[in-house]
């Protein structure tokens, strides 16, 4: 709720939010998590400025033409603002549907998605389809859910072809189930008085957009675990400039992604002032900035790095 309300105090309109600059929303998103839905929200809100007349879409067709809006979240906004007669289909859904009817299709391939959705508009009320939707999504995340359901409390277990036939613990079908990465950082903290060093994060990876440091990818905990401060394979540039440097902790710190864990260690780089116009010349030559503690501040910043700044 405060980040709701520290948003609609930034940006009051929809223009607002559209004209801003992508870092100020994504400082504003910070802590939040998920920052594609940020870089979404900010598509959106230039998208309906600029192509829609300032105009939000009414009808999940129009719904659908925004960026980051799949059909569910089309859905979900149709019947509930507009009440517009269209399923919703989240995981909770897709449970109730497969138990209560016995549907033994992969709800992760395009064809069991397509049958699902049929259903789902099939049965949905067309008076209140706001209700409807609200509901099963409560049914299947209060009563029928993943693991050991209560069937024996659940309303219309007399008509669930699932618990007919023992199938509760086998559908739905899913053959795409997620797999978790793990991933292993070792950051370099490197900073001269007020000054530190960051990167901007590219594209087609986490945190696209955010700022971090200089970093070092392995691939064992160990790598970053049993670390020897002499011989750290720092850039060849910073030994020149004298550098003093120590791990910040003994164990890595840990932040966990929908579908990845980083484990992240960082090594502390403090670097004399009589060597700043020579990390200027190594940061830009590298494609980092050299910022000041306020610009530090004010950088959208995942919140491993904003963890570990504030400890």
């Amino acid at each position: 709720m405060p980040y709701f309300h520290a948003f609609i105090e930034k940006f009051p309109t929809v223009a607002d939010l559209a004209n801003a600059p992508e870092e100020e929303i994504l400082r504003t998103w910070q802590g939040l998590g998920y920052y594609s839905r940020a870089r979404n929200l900010h598509a959106c809100a230039r998208y309906i400025v600029n192509e829609n007349n300032g105009e939000f879409p009414d009808n999940y067709a129009g719904l659908l033409k925004l960026k980051g809006v799949g059909p569910y979240t089309a859905a979900a906004i149709a019947s509930f603002a507009y009440k517009e007669p269209v399923a919703v289909l989240d995981g909770n859904v897709f449970r109730v549907l497969a138990r209560v009817f016995g549907l033994d299709m992969d709800i992760s391939s395009p064809k069991g998605k397509k049958e699902f959705e049929k259903l789902a508009n099939k049965l949905i009320s067309k008076k209140s389809p706001d209700q409807y939707n609200q509901a099963i999504m409560e049914f299947g995340a209060l009563q029928c859910v993943p693991k050991n359901p209560d069937c024996n409390q659940c309303p219309i277990s007399s008509g669930c072809y699932a618990l007919k036939y023992d199938l509760v613990n086998t559908l739905p079908v899913n053959e795409k189930k997620v797999k978790i990465k793990s991933r292993y950082f070792l950051y370099f903290h490197i900073h001269i008085g007020d000054y530190t060093v960051v990167r901007k994060r590219k594209e087609k990876d986490i945190w696209q957009g955010l700022i971090d440091f200089p970093l070092e990818e392995y691939t064992l905990l160990d790598d970053i675990v049993n670390i020897d401060p002499d011989k750290l394979n720092l850039p060849a540039a910073l030994y020149s400039m004298d550098p003093h440097y120590s791990l910040s902790s003994e164990k890595p710190y840990k932040h966990i992604l929908t579908h990845q864990r980083i484990f992240a260690s960082f090594v502390n780089i403090e670097l004399k002032a009589t060597h700043k116009v020579a990390l200027e010349n190594w940061a830009i030559a590298n494609e980092y900035d050299l910022v000041d503690e306020a610009v530090l501040e004010s950088l959208g910043k995942p919140k491993l790095i904003v963890r570990y700044l504030n400890q």
